[in-house]
């Protein structure tokens, strides 16, 4: 049942990270802020697993509204674990670091190219995303603003899919991990994970929307308490690091110009105050491993959801008097 707020509603950007099955962390945080109708979205940047929420979020609203949204998360994520049994022998419990299947897995895939490895380019995810997102209605009429990212193989550079752009390719080109899958090619460009050059990007939320005020939901750790000790738990931090400079700096550039606009300093071009706030559990996610990313058990994908809602209620208990007035987020120093 939805539960009717007595505080004056408020609209937000969401800014989703990506990270494979801990995007389900992401799926319980959304599910809790649409449970709550104070809230409305202008507009959603996600990449990878935050591209897919967004799409499958906003395609659920189309005709369902919030409750429709919260039920095409749930059976996304439900059938996902279905069509994902197929890697059973991959797992060794929630932390599959510590699975044979998955240390097999993973030596082959640093080995083997995706093209000798899997030459049909088989998705499990393709055929899912088709029935669940409806893509010529979604980019017909999509309920909210989507951009969603990708990285230009050949130029390095960002490219963002808006809601008119958005494909089965286009998602699945947010979320193509070079060493799983092959570049997918959307006319004469190729594309990897978006989470190289946006994880995700916040400009688009900036440029292309009025509301000036951006959720980012966390399941990418800023900091950790020590430095990682074996080869997968660096690999697992040097992707961390990776995918998280691009959002840094954007979030360091953006508190500039903030307080430039909020000082009345004159420019050529009008700056705006954004206020940003953050969704997020950093020790939980923190603690689960690389291969964590790739387990779709239905239990581990439904605890992540739960600890995703119980942190949006936090969030919301703490800090839902601060949208539309002042930033609730402090960059890491």
């Amino acid at each position: 049942m939805a539960q009717t707020s007595t505080h004056e509603r408020k609209t937000v950007n969401l800014a989703l990270q990506g990270g494979g099955s801990h995007g389900a962390f992401t799926w319980g945080v959304l599910d809790r802020l649409l449970e709550d109708d104070g809230f409305d979205i202008e507009g959603i940047s996600g990449t990878s697993a935050g591209a897919i929420n967004a799409a499958v979020l906003a395609a659920g609203l189309m005709d369902g509204g919030r409750p429709g949204a919260r039920k095409a998360l749930d059976e996304f994520w439900r059938r996902l674990s279905e069509v994902a049994s197929v890697f059973d022998w991959m797992k060794g419990g929630w932390n599959t670091d510590l699975s044979p299947g998955y240390v097999a897995f993973d030596l082959f895939s640093r080995l083997i190219s995706p093209q000798d490895a899997n030459p049909l380019d088989f998705n499990p995810l393709r055929d899912l995303l088709h029935e669940i997102c409806r893509f010529e209605a979604l980019r017909a009429r999509s309920p909210v603003k989507l951009f969603i990212c990708a990285t230009n193989v050949l130029s390095g550079d960002l490219k963002v899919f808006t809601a008119k752009e958005v494909t089965v390719d286009a998602l699945l080109a947010s979320a193509c991990l070079p060493f799983m899958f092959r570049a997918v090619k959307i006319g004469a460009e190729h594309y990897w994970d978006g989470g190289y050059m946006g994880n995700p990007a916040i400009f688009p939320l900036i440029d292309g929307c009025g509301c000036g005020d951006v959720v980012i939901v966390q399941i990418n750790p800023f900091r950790r308490q020590e430095p990682p000790a074996d080869a997968r738990a660096i690999l697992d931090r040097v992707n961390e690091i990776s995918f998280n400079a691009t959002l840094l700096r954007e979030l360091r550039a953006i508190e500039l110009v903030s307080s430039m606009a909020k000082e009345g300093v004159k420019t050529r071009r009008h700056l705006r105050q954004v206020r940003i706030h953050l969704v997020g559990n950093e020790p939980l996610m923190a603690g689960l491993g690389l291969a964590s990313k790739l387990n779709a058990d239905w239990a581990f994908l439904t605890h992540l959801r739960d600890e995703g809602r119980k942190a949006a209620t936090r969030w919301l208990k703490k800090n839902r008097d601060s949208i539309g007035t002042r930033s609730s987020f402090e960059l890491p120093l």
